[in-house]
């Protein structure tokens, strides 16, 4: 019965651990994380429309204070906060086979393959984090696999994807 117990426990911890995004980062291994206390958020190349350049900060301010970093005018860090998309096409084929003639699966016949496309806009969103100090990127957080043609989608992959991509900051500890 345990081991019934265990299985199932793994598949769901398996299962809810699968994202649908891409996340990386990097790091300077010279960077001390430490020591930054204060950010302030710079949206120059965020091109986003309002209603998700709000989703985009709001989730970047909650993940940057819950890391127990403050807002304030002259930061030890400076977050700046980029977005772009891309065309995706995605080309599917399938074989289902065919009808064949005499002779079972050996003789002649016509196979029919079916081909089609789908078109779709995949967003994603950069976070660097710059010393204020030296004007070094000293941490990269990239995401990518947002529904951009989707609005109801984007509602809850923004604030997602940005926990996401922050899971990984500061290095090293996991929250």
């Amino acid at each position: 019965m345990k081991k019934y117990i265990f299985i199932l426990l793994a598949a769901t911890l398996t299962l809810s651990s699968c994202s649908p995004f891409k996340v990386r980062s990097d790091y300077a291994e010279t960077a001390n994380f430490t020591s930054y206390k204060t950010y302030k958020i710079r949206i120059d190349d965020l091109k986003l429309n309002d209603i998700d350049k709000d989703r985009v900060l709001n989730e970047l301010s909650k993940q940057l204070q819950t890391r127990g970093l403050q807002s304030g005018e002259n930061p030890d860090l400076i977050v700046n906060v980029k977005a772009n998309h891309k065309k995706i096409t995605d080309i599917n084929t399938t074989n289902p086979g065919g009808m064949w003639g005499w002779g079972g699966g050996f003789g002649w016949g016509i196979g029919m393959n079916r081909t089609w496309t789908s078109n779709y806009n995949e967003g994603a969103i950069i976070i660097d984090l710059i010393d204020s100090k030296t004007n070094k990127l000293i941490w990269q957080g990239i995401g990518s696999g947002i529904s951009v043609d989707r609005p109801q989608a984007k509602q809850k992959q923004i604030p997602q994807i940005v926990a996401e991509i922050m899971a990984n900051y500061p290095p090293g500890m996991k929250k």
